[in-house]
């Protein structure tokens, strides 16, 4: 049988991914100090970079996006 994926929890992605631009050490290093690959914190920065808040909607909520968008959905 496959592995079961771990899930972060939003409060978790948000903390790393501040955790890496501001503690000084490299993505690498904070990835390790928090038992994470460096591709998935990477993939945190690059979606906190493109959504700002909207980033980690998590599993089953959508993000919200234009209000055309909405009267579409």
């Amino acid at each position: 049988m496959g592995e079961t994926r771990r899930q972060y929890s939003e409060k978790f992605k948000r903390e790393a991914v501040e955790l890496s631009y501001t503690s000084g050490k490299t993505v690498n290093q904070v990835a390790q100090d928090l038992g994470i690959s460096k591709s998935m914190l990477t993939r945190w920065r690059a979606e906190k970079a493109k959504l700002g808040d909207r980033a980690y909607p998590g599993k089953g909520k959508q993000t919200p996006g234009t209000p055309q968008e909405e009267e579409i959905r």
